[in-house]
């Protein structure tokens, strides 16, 4: 059975009032016991110590990238295939508000995807066009771990079968906010804040952020 393996899969997500989230896929994927989803925005020990014996095992990976962060092929290679592996879930800017605000999560060792795969997620603007939705993201780490390039395909599939459903009734394309700006497609008015303008121009000028 594809989903026997012995990595533990916990998904912190904060984006539960949005329709178009992809961890309920996820979830209906894994069995009950290798996804656990909590949701919230602050996580300290009190609250949640099962979260914090986690966190404090040497096994346990944290997938966000960064200038720290070890690419997950590398990691892969030494870890051992009970790894917990923490995803959190939101949009770019909340996923980096729970990251950096939650001590809890710099105990495990942080890792990253090294992958120039554009996103499948193709009914949703994705700010760059190698930003994978969470669902992605723990299809391709978990192929990684478990050395099983089945998992994405499987993982992915109901993915696929969402947007091909909703293009059929209406949907459209989304492309990413990078490839708006570089082709001139971004009708949007441009942001006021220099930060976010910033960010507008990095994108434009291929600068990874």
């Amino acid at each position: 059975m594809l989903w026997e393996a012995d990595t533990v899969r916990r998904i912190t997500a904060a984006e539960e009032s949005r329709v178009l989230r992809t961890v309920p896929l996820l979830a209906a994927c894994l069995p009950p016991d290798k996804c656990k989803i909590l949701v919230g925005r602050r996580f300290s020990e009190d609250r949640y110590p099962e979260l914090a014996t986690v966190c404090r095992n040497p096994n346990t990976l944290i997938l966000y990238p960064g200038a720290e962060a070890t690419n997950l092929e590398e990691v892969a290679v030494m870890s051992p295939s009970s790894s917990v592996m923490i995803i959190i879930d939101g949009t770019w800017s909340q996923a980096k508000d729970i990251f950096y605000k939650n001590s809890l999560f710099r105990l495990p060792k942080q890792v990253q995807l090294k992958t120039n795969h554009s996103s499948q997620y193709v009914i949703r603007t994705q700010p760059t066009n190698t930003c994978l939705s969470t669902l992605e993201c723990a299809a391709v780490a978990l192929t990684i771990m478990e050395k099983n390039k089945s998992i994405q395909e499987t993982i992915l599939h109901p993915l696929q079968a969402l947007c091909s459903f909703q293009l059929q009734h209406g949907a459209q394309i989304h492309h990413s906010k990078e490839h708006l700006l570089k082709n001139g497609l971004y009708d949007k008015p441009m942001p006021k804040n220099k930060r976010k303008l910033r960010r507008m121009e990095l994108l434009v000028n291929n600068v990874k952020i």
